[in-house]
């Protein structure tokens, strides 16, 4: 939701870091080209649907991942220029940032975004956000709809972004830059599992 921010006059501003820092801790907030957005938390189901994800990415997580060679954060802040925005996942090679910095935000673009897109989000996700993640030369973007069951994967070509594929329902996901391993996308959605009962 945009947060308009005024001056003494009644008139708008840009938005500056201190204007973000007052927004209540139960919104998200962020701001990109001089306007303050906000967002609710997100739903469970879409909470759901990032974490899973980040723990189907482990295998390539630095910190003990079989695969290793990059660093995979949660909800990053992320400060470029006068932009803030919180992606819900972000991933940074080890070759670019060879240690995780003991810092509240990084002005380092990562190499990859996923974004979980909510009704109350995607508007912003799909359009703002990608410009900026554009701009600072993010290279890999993921769309993950948990209402849908869509997974989008763009990649940065030149300056724009270009739709790779779009994964559907209970596909297996091969997507780079994580395409060593399969995902399946079944384990994404929040649905319950029918499990023998015990005796």
């Amino acid at each position: 939701m945009l947060q308009p921010v005024m001056d003494g006059k009644g008139l708008r501003r840009r938005a500056t870091y201190d204007d973000l820092l007052q927004v209540p801790d139960h919104l998200v907030a962020e701001i990109i080209d001089g306007v303050l957005y906000t967002s609710p938390r997100p739903a469970f189901r879409h909470s759901r649907a990032g974490s899973k994800l980040g723990m189907d990415l482990a295998p390539f997580d630095e910190s003990g991942g079989e695969l290793g060679g990059w660093w995979i954060l949660d909800e990053p802040e992320l400060h470029f220029g006068s932009d803030v925005v919180v992606p819900d996942l972000a991933g940074w090679r080890v070759e670019r940032m060879p240690e995780l910095p003991d810092v509240t935000f990084s002005t380092l673009a990562p190499d990859w975004v996923c974004e979980v897109l909510s009704p109350s989000t995607a508007r912003l996700d799909r359009d703002k956000k990608l410009g900026v993640d554009g701009r600072v030369h993010v290279r890999h973007l993921w769309l993950l709809d948990p209402i849908a069951k869509t997974l989008e994967v763009l990649v940065l070509v030149g300056s724009r972004w270009t739709l790779q594929t779009t994964y559907r329902d209970n596909e297996r996901v091969r997507a780079v830059p994580f395409d060593a391993i399969e995902i399946e996308m079944a384990g994404l959605w929040a649905e319950a599992r029918t499990t023998p009962a015990r005796r």
